[in-house]
C-alpha cells in the first residue's frame, strides 16, 4: 500500500529533510519525491510506501504537519487518490 503527500508553501531550508524524517518515524518508506520552487513557494509530491507504518495515515501526518507548521500538508492514500483521479 502507498500514500500520496503534498506540502505546499512558502519556501525555506530543509523541508523535505523534515518531511522524510516525519515519514521516517512514522516507518513510511518514500518511494519517489518530485519538488518544485516556483518564485517563493515550494511544491512538493511524495509517494510513500506504507506497508509497515506504526501508526495511523492521520498520525503520520500530524508528525509531517509538526515537523513543518508553515506548510500545508496532506496525505491521502493511493487507493482513494486513484480513485479521486480516474477519468
Amino acid at each position: 500500500m502507498r500514500a500520496v503527500i503534498t506540502v505546499l508553501g512558502k519556501d525555506m531550508v530543509g523541508i523535505l529533510a523534515k518531511a522524510s524524517t516525519a515519514c521516517a518515524e512514522s516507518n513510511a518508506n518514500v518511494v519517489e519525491v518530485t519538488q518544485s520552487v516556483l518564485e517563493d513557494y515550494f511544491a512538493m509530491i511524495m509517494l510513500v510506501d506504507i506497508d509497515k507504518l506504526n501508526c495511523s495515515l492521520e498520525e503520520m501526518k500530524n508528525r509531517i504537519e509538526a515537523a513543518v507548521p508553515e506548510m500545508k500538508v496532506h496525505v491521502m492514500h493511493e487507493d482513494i487518490f486513484n480513485s479521486m483521479h480516474r477519468i
